[in-house]
């Protein structure tokens, strides 16, 4: 699996770091994780193209996390792109459906897709949920952030996995989720000493990495309190393995 950080800010702007956003490659497949302001832009930098995404995986429903929906819904009407367009897959928690039938309504049928072009998967927001497809397979778990936020597990055909929190403070929950992962993509939100509910430290993401036994660390999602301080430091307090701090346009195997 590849992967490409398009945004790993947050809502606050900030001119090196987007609004939150993977890119994963399996074979020839293309994954989306979050869809935060900016991300369709963020592409073209990356030199990849939205029209070729297959799936766009939603953690919960923050506007850092979904507005270009927006713009990747709107996009992919462009006759060129729609002409050529194969089918692709919005996954995300339960409520998605309704989710987007809201976005809609202040667009009118700006934002329809011919039927069938675009296909649309709930995961369970009370308790674990397991999706299927043909080159790999999702797990997911409800994580402390909202009513609707969950935690993303994408693993490969071989075996090899990418955890991905979204928004989550800490829980026993994403230590399960990212038992035993090769890479776990967690939230950093702001620094120790100044905790946020539903949102990670650097140390409680370090402690997260280490209870999980995951393989390596990628830190993201950094507001503008936690990049002021030594986050690396502070991580360290908890995890020795692996450590990589996310800036936008960085690429990674695993």
């Amino acid at each position: 699996m590849e992967i490409t950080i398009l945004g790993s800010g947050t809502s606050v702007p900030h001119p090196q770091r987007a609004s939150p956003s993977v890119a994963i490659f399996i074979d020839d497949q293309f994954l989306l994780m979050d869809i935060g302001p900016g991300t369709v832009r963020q592409l073209t930098i990356a030199d990849l193209k939205h029209e070729d995404i297959d799936y766009v995986c939603i953690s919960h429903f923050h506007p850092d996390h979904t507005a270009d929906l927006i713009h990747f819904i709107f996009a992919t009407r462009h006759p060129p792109v729609l002409s050529t367009r194969k089918p692709f897959t919005i996954i995300g928690p339960k409520g998605l459906n309704h989710f987007l039938t809201l976005l809609k309504k202040p667009y009118g049928n700006w934002l329809d897709l011919p039927d069938g072009l675009m296909e649309i998967e709930e995961l369970n927001t009370g308790e674990k949920d397991k999706k299927e497809f043909d080159k790999f397979k999702i797990r997911s778990a409800p994580l402390n952030h909202t009513p609707d936020s969950i935690g993303l597990r994408i693993e490969d055909n071989s075996g090899r996995s990418i955890v991905y929190s979204g928004d989550t403070g800490y829980c026993d929950e994403i230590v399960d989720l990212a038992r035993d992962a090769d890479l776990l993509i967690l939230e950093s939100s702001f620094p120790d000493g100044q905790e946020i509910e539903g949102h990670l430290t650097p140390s409680q993401a370090g402690e997260i990495a280490t209870r999980s036994g995951a393989r390596r660390l990628l830190l993201t999602h950094f507001y503008p309190e936690c990049l002021k301080t030594d986050i690396e430091k502070q991580c360290r307090k908890t995890y020795q393995g692996e450590l990589i701090l996310a800036t936008d346009l960085m690429s990674l195997s695993v």
